[in-house]
């Protein structure tokens, strides 16, 4: 049961939000370099995102629909069904979390290294990846403006300006400039994940500093936290069980359903983070908390799974024949866990 280490540089920098908040000339200097930060984020997001590989997986068009289905209608339709349990488990601030979670692409690296060692179709899953990192560029802000309300932005002409500026432009940007910049990117990737990853914990610092300075934060009691990570854990369960049977429903095989339970059921802190914090402003900090907490789980459920598939047997491979004569048994290589 892997630990991210880095949700805990991210609860860490959420400890360091709490205890010294950004205030005054701080908060104005952080609140600027959060949105340079994301406007970065987002420039090497299309710089690294090859849409040539994207476009050649086309041939593959019926395993892509359904997981952009999964992540951009099935999910959120199960984050709409919550809305059922506010008051009672879910506060408000909570529940928009928790839906607009559902509402972010899949990811990545995740589900790429998932796929490879559960033995699935790996170029699917880069494919399913850089689609679903595509469409959720322009989906997950218009339905988060859409179905989130006022308290996500709504669709004023401020938050799309927003949206267009901080996320689509330097995307598109990072796109067009991949052709010069796409070598030095590939070459220096651990370099620049580094400044990824710094940013968003930038981004992260800000949202929490404006979160605890407006005091929003008596409304995630122990209690509606609890709360939220059972929610967060069903929804979990109903998506990995969706994509594993319903692919087998659709026909496919299975390496095309490893991959659609991996692409499927996840989604991208790296993209929320930021998108969050374009879009909820102040109330940024609750907003990324189901998120957060949703990441952690799917790595943990994901990794376990993973394992299982691997040691499935494969298709046209004999088991080997007991050893009879040494009067023994023969062990079934399986672990526990």
């Amino acid at each position: 049961m892997p630990i991210d280490p880095y949700i805990l540089l991210l609860l860490a920098t959420v400890g360091v939000a709490a205890l010294f908040p950004a205030r005054g000339t701080v908060a104005d200097v952080a609140s600027g370099a959060s949105t340079a930060a994301i406007a970065l984020l987002f420039f090497l997001y299309g710089a690294r995102l090859s849409t040539r590989e994207a476009l050649d997986g086309l041939r593959h068009w019926r395993l892509h629909v359904t997981v952009l289905a999964c992540t951009f209608a099935v999910f959120p339709l199960l984050g709409l069904a919550a809305r059922g349990l506010v008051p009672v488990i879910l506060t408000h601030p909570l529940y928009q979390g928790l839906l607009f979670l559902t509402l972010v692409p899949s990811t990545v690296q995740s589900s790429i290294a998932f796929t490879s060692m559960a033995r699935g179709n790996v170029p699917a899953a880069i494919c399913a990846g850089s689609f679903s990192s595509l469409v959720g560029i322009i989906a997950t802000p218009l339905l988060a403006a859409s179905l989130l309300g006022g308290s996500g932005g709504g669709l004023s002409a401020d938050s799309l300006l927003k949206i267009v500026l901080q996320l689509l432009v330097p995307f598109l940007a990072g796109q067009l400039l991949r052709r010069w910049i796409g070598g030095f990117v590939t070459r220096h990737k651990k370099v620049l994940g580094l400044v990824d990853r710094g940013s968003i914990l930038l981004v992260v610092y800000t949202a929490f500093s404006q979160g605890m300075v407006q005091g929003i934060w008596h409304q995630a009691s122990p209690l509606r936290l609890g709360g939220l990570l059972v929610v967060e854990a069903v929804i979990l369960a109903v998506m990995l069980l969706l994509t594993w049977y319903g692919g087998k429903a659709l026909g496919f095989g299975r390496e095309d359903r490893i991959t659609l339970q991996f692409a499927g059921s996840k989604k991208s802190l790296a993209a929320g983070l930021p998108m969050a914090s374009v879009l909820f402003g102040a109330q940024a900090s609750l907003a990324v908390l189901p998120l957060m907490l949703f990441h952690q789980m799917q790595l943990m459920v994901c990794a376990v799974i993973a394992k299982r598939r691997a040691r499935d047997p494969r298709p046209g491979v004999t088991a080997p024949e007991p050893a009879a004569a040494s009067g023994t048994e023969v062990g079934t290589g399986t672990r526990s866990g």
